[in-house]
């Protein structure tokens, strides 16, 4: 499922008054038509950035932002007040705004053109205090949006909306968005449920359950050539030993992987799904854990996690969605293992059969070992290590009274290690600040095993995310101090109470 940016509209909104007249407002418009073309010609920014005509009386500004609700692919809108725009015009508009507002601060001019500068000059160019009359109206409101400061050309700026752009997008793509539970949670474990009620009613995503024979029915129903163009294409998109080739010993186990990855890929498409989930404590009727089906689909924008745990699985999605046309690759994870060398503390995180191979460092292996869990058929999956570098771990949790996204930047390493008796996907990292402090701030935030690994995303772009959806945010990171954490965390409880 193809994810492409470009097909989404923010609009950039300009507001004036009459008050000026038809030579100043002239200006305006045109001064504010260069600023939003320049910005959607701009690489950093991914979607399209859409002109609409100046705003200068309630009404104008009323039916702008309604508009922008009712078109499909709006997915937010920028807002910059050229002149002064009185902003009780705005209070109309604002409150029936359903869409993520960046409000930018800036002005046409970066310099003031000192030997020239005059009241004309002076009456055109009044973002200064205009942005701040819009500003007061959107806090008195208490209408939460993103501010962004500085001239429309910086550099700094460019990539402050391009990552609150991107979280529009993920938060976008969650309204209407569905995904399908194969069968129930992992039994007793807590972290994975959730309540999926408050859930839709608060992000616009639905998670239904979906029983594994309804899915066993139409994987029975693939034919032969599908199944046979899949494993073709299996041969030439990963290494694979002889006993995996046609007439190998092993087969009818790539066989039954490619099978059952083109019968949940069927399944996902037929039901128009974003996501899913299963768990190896419910595969009645299927012959193997799917393991490279979980994979690839991931790989193709799919959101996954597995035990049933549908929170992992969404915001696997929605950095999918915002990592869209980015190097790296972002994908479902778990906290495996620990290395506690004192001199070179680590984490090795993987899950048992199903990280997704956009994170490999170089070609997967194909690979079909023994699973000591579930009781089913040796399962196919893809092998590989992780490449290094900058990456975050990010856990949607239910706390009761609200959600929290919590977030820990990381740094992963190389494998120096062969690791031959590990045959699954896997990735070191580093925890920020450090692993004692990285570890306890984790646990005290309640943090689960399950995470969304992301090679391309920013903190920024997590907690531009976290404000559009209204989530509490925690931050991990190289500053983090311990006794600071667990103040914010005790502080939090307080505000949510």
């Amino acid at each position: 499922m193809m994810i492409d940016l470009k097909e989404l509209e923010v609009w950039f909104i300009t507001g004036s008054q009459d008050l000026y007249g038809e030579e100043t407002l002239k200006k305006v418009a045109e001064h504010a038509r260069q600023v939003a073309e320049s910005l959607n010609t701009v690489k950093q920014i991914p979607v399209t950035i859409v002109f609409k005509p100046i705003v200068k009386s309630p009404d104008e500004i009323f039916e702008t932002l309604q508009q922008s609700n009712t078109t499909k692919n709006c997915i937010g809108v920028i807002t910059w007040m050229h002149t002064f725009s009185p902003a009780k015009m705005w209070i109309r508009g604002l409150s029936i705004l359903q869409k993520p507002l960046l409000h930018l601060h800036t002005q046409f001019n970066r310099d003031i053109p000192w030997d020239t500068i005059d009241m004309d000059f002076m009456n055109l160019n009044q973002s200064a205090h205009g942005d701040r009359e819009f500003g007061f109206m959107v806090s008195r409101m208490r209408k939460d949006r993103k501010v962004v400061v500085g001239h429309w050309q910086d550099e700094d700026v460019l990539n402050e909306i391009n990552a609150w752009t991107r979280a529009a997008a993920g938060w976008h793509d969650w309204q209407g968005a569905k995904f399908a539970r194969f069968g129930d949670n992992m039994r007793f474990v807590a972290v994975t449920e959730g309540d999926k009620v408050e859930a839709e009613m608060k992000f616009g995503f639905s998670v239904n359950t979906y029983g594994i024979g309804d899915l066993v029915t139409v994987i029975d129903g693939i034919g032969e050539q599908q199944i046979q163009d899949l494993l073709s294409e299996y041969e030439k998109s990963y290494t694979m030993s002889p006993e995996l080739l046609q007439g190998g010993s092993k087969r009818a186990s790539v066989y039954e992987a490619a099978k059952i990855e083109l019968g949940l890929r069927k399944f996902l498409e037929d039901g128009g799904f974003k996501g899913f989930t299963d768990t190896f404590e419910d595969l009645h009727g299927m012959i193997q854990l799917p393991g490279i089906a979980a994979q690839r689909l991931m790989e193709s924008g799919y959101g996954f996690a597995g035990e049933g745990d549908w929170k992992t699985a969404a915001l696997v999605r929605a950095c999918k969605v915002m990592g869209s046309g980015m190097e790296g690759g972002n994908a479902f994870m778990e906290d495996y293992t620990y290395h506690f060398n004192p001199e070179n503390p680590m984490v090795l995180g993987s899950h048992m059969l199903e990280v997704d191979a956009s994170l490999a460092k170089d070609k997967p292996s194909l690979e079909v070992h023994p699973l000591g869990i579930g009781g089913k058929a040796d399962p196919a999956r893809l092998v590989f290590n992780v490449a290094g570098g900058k990456a975050l771990n990010a856990s949607l949790i239910d706390m009761g009274n609200r959600f929290r996204l919590l977030v820990n930047e990381v740094e992963a390493v190389e494998a120096t290690e062969a690791l031959p008796n590990l045959p699954v996907a896997r990735v070191l990292w580093k925890t920020l600040p450090d692993m004692k402090t990285g570890c306890a701030a984790w646990i005290y935030a309640g943090g689960a095993h399950h995470t969304a690994y992301s090679q391309n995303l920013t903190a920024g772009n997590m907690l531009d995310f976290a404000n559009i959806a209204g989530l509490e945010y925690l931050n991990i990171n190289a500053g983090t101090k311990l006794e600071n954490f667990r103040n914010e965390l005790h502080w939090n409880e307080m505000y949510y109470r």
